[in-house]
């Protein structure tokens, strides 16, 4: 217990000093044995988050208690189990939100066993399955990644980035899929166009090139998040210097065509290469800054980019997440770049893998 305490106040000193060009200082919140993805919570407080299925993890998606900071497969281990007698389970799973009515919904992007890509509803409240929409072929392609979603319970919609990396793709069918909740009839917009397309903009960290055989891994639409009133979308390839932002209604407007939808969206800011991306109630973007171990914000006032915070343990920084019960942003370090396929085969990830928390600079915004 002493060598562990003395740790914490190690990183804690070191954290301070890097604090000094930030607007805020992270705070470790816990350590885990397996790297996380992405982070919602439950209508208490609880932490669900996904393992990264980058490094194949046994169980994909997990519960911890905020209080005792210990861990179970959510919403069980039977959904964490593959299966031959069908594909009612969690395959690979990173995007995972919570909605206002307490339903954790799960993104599994599929590509590991051979199931349907789907979105999975647990409805927290009474512990049991809401809904499971099923994501066909036609929208989802041969190298589509589903990554992350908007979850827009005042229009009803699904609202999910598309990388365009699944199965070797190279971001040029990076897209939009959109999910109609009431009907479950999905949609693909918007696929290898000019804002969900990456630009030629290598992530490197640490002088290193993220590349696969000594080409350059280049991630097309994925943060993606919306404003308190689900007025707007905001989104942007992970490699690239933009985030655009396009109004919710007209991004599901069935009546545009493509080139009428393309003329809709606006570019927004300017932004790092970056995973994760959450909004607070005054519109300040935060963005998980992948190159420099940081989190940074674009400002509502002025849409200048600053460093929110920023650790040396907060390699790979990715999902980015409000805590309604707590007033604190959660941030998961997955050392994704530290992965065997970057590093000619040799897995270079250490343990332990590290949630930081901060405080955001007014009231995030929760249901997203």
């Amino acid at each position: 217990m002493k060598k562990i305490s003395f740790l914490l106040i190690i990183i804690t000193s070191v954290m301070s000093i890097q604090a000094q060009n930030t607007l805020t200082e992270a705070e470790v919140f816990t350590t885990t044995e397996q790297a996380v993805g992405n982070i919602t919570f439950t209508n208490s407080g609880d932490l669900v988050y996904s393992h990264h299925p980058f490094f194949a993890p046994e169980n994909r998606v997990m519960l911890m208690d905020a209080k005792t900071k210990t861990s179970k497969p959510y919403p069980n281990k039977a959904w964490n189990t593959p299966r031959a007698t069908d594909d009612n389970y969690l395959s690979n799973v990173l995007g995972i939100r919570n909605d206002k009515n307490g339903i954790v919904w799960m993104l599994d992007m599929a590509q590991r066993d051979n199931v349907t890509p789907k979105i999975v509803g647990w409805n927290t409240k009474n512990n049991q399955l809401e809904r499971i929409y099923y994501l066909p072929k036609s929208t989802v392609p041969t190298h589509s990644q589903p990554n992350d979603m908007v979850v827009d319970t005042k229009h009803g919609y699904f609202i999910i980035a598309d990388e365009g990396i699944g199965n070797g793709g190279d971001g040029t069918s990076a897209a939009f899929i959109i999910v109609d909740m009431k009907t479950g009839v999905t949609r693909r917009l918007l696929e290898g166009t000019r804002t969900t397309l990456p630009e030629n903009t290598p992530t490197v960290i640490n002088g290193k090139h993220l590349a696969v055989n000594g080409t350059d891994l280049l991630v097309g639409n994925d943060g993606i998040t919306a404003d308190a009133n689900f007025e707007y979308i905001y989104y942007g390839p992970l490699n690239g210097t933009k985030i655009y932002r396009i109004k919710t209604l007209d991004l599901v407007n069935e009546a545009f065509t493509e080139t009428e939808l393309d003329s809709k969206i606006e570019t927004y800011s300017e932004k790092p290469n970056n995973g994760g991306m959450s909004i607070d109630k005054e519109g300040n973007i935060y963005l998980t800054a992948l190159e420099t171990n940081s989190v940074a914000v674009v400002l509502a006032k002025d849409k200048s980019v600053k460093t929110m915070i920023k650790a040396s343990k907060m390699v790979w920084p990715d999902g980015v997440s409000y805590n309604h019960v707590d007033g604190y942003m959660y941030v998961s370090a997955a050392q994704v770049n530290k992965g065997a396929v970057f590093n000619n085969g040799e897995d270079l990830s250490t343990k332990p893998f590290y949630i930081f928390r901060f405080k955001p600079i007014t009231k995030g915004v929760s249901f997203r």
